[in-house]
């Protein structure tokens, strides 16, 4: 059975998702959208043009980012009520997911026009797909806050979630932000760390936060590149009771003579709840 191309719409705005590394990673749908539409709104202007002239397509291309969305949207929604079809890029990945994009659909919404999703690469996707974390409940957290204490203050809001959890994280903070992972969630906690993807260097570090944080500190070239982690979803918090054992006394007083982590599996052992909520709640302890 052929697939008839796709033919584009006036009076449309495209949301096209594009390779996030891979060249190759685009659908045929999503080419026949470049290559018919009338202009082309990108991120930046010349990672797409890249991408254009290798499947030597030539459109009209203006840039639509996060520092010009307010006023350039006004000037799209013209657009399409002219009856122009325009294509919406993103530097890699799907629009709109931690990149510019909302403003523009939303005002298409209240203006009755239409947007048409073309699918294809994300890069959280992509990630947990071979992470070994549960995938049936995930939350997308985006990028943390840059600076080390906004940051721990964001992780704290995002601890407690019973979802695997998934952030983005440029070259330039990804061992500071590790850090402050660890601080937070616990070492114990089992997290992947997917390091460009795609990509001719693509790799997947896994484990727990510690031991791949160790594994990105040994290596220089683990810290290179775009990086999307993923962490464990909370446990269940154990009660402060089990049966007639107060558990939080046992923590308190194992943790005087024992590092945490032996105290929670100490713990663990003797009342038979989970070790990382164990852990994770003598963390609390010892912070009170």
């Amino acid at each position: 059975m052929s697939i008839k191309p796709q033919t584009v719409q006036a009076a449309t705005l495209y949301l096209v998702a594009t390779p996030i590394g891979n060249l190759a990673d685009i659908s045929q749908r999503a080419l026949d959208v470049l290559q018919q539409v009338d202009a082309i709104a990108a991120e930046d202007t010349r990672n797409t043009r890249k991408l254009l002239n290798f499947y030597s397509i030539d459109n009209q291309l203006f840039s639509l980012h996060e520092h010009n969305e307010d006023l350039k949207a006004a000037a799209i929604i013209e657009r399409l009520q002219n009856q122009q079809s325009i294509a919406l890029v993103s530097d890699a990945g799907t629009p709109l997911i931690s990149d510019p994009g909302y403003k523009l659909v939303a005002l298409c919404r209240q203006q009755g026009l239409d947007v048409v999703p073309v699918p294809g690469p994300s890069a959280l996707i992509t990630a947990l797909s071979a992470s070994g974390l549960a995938t049936d409940k995930f939350c997308f957290c985006g990028f943390p806050p840059r600076q080390s204490g906004k940051r721990r203050d964001f992780f704290q809001t995002w601890s407690k979630i019973r979802a695997t959890l998934i952030f983005y994280e440029s070259s330039h903070r990804i061992v500071e932000c590790m850090q402050d992972a660890i601080d937070v969630f616990g070492a114990e906690r089992n997290a992947c760390l997917a390091r460009e993807l795609t990509k001719m260097f693509e790799t997947f570090l896994t484990g727990s936060l510690q031991t791949v944080f160790q594994q990105l500190c040994e290596d220089s070239d683990q810290t290179r590149g775009e990086f999307v982690l993923m962490v464990e979803a909370a446990v269940e918090e154990p009660t402060e009771q089990a049966g007639d054992i107060d558990i939080d006394k046992m923590l308190s007083l194992l943790c005087e003579a024992l590092p945490i982590k032996k105290a929670a599996a100490i713990t663990a052992q003797i009342t038979g709840l989970k070790k990382n909520s164990l852990y994770q709640r003598a963390l609390e302890l010892k912070t009170d």
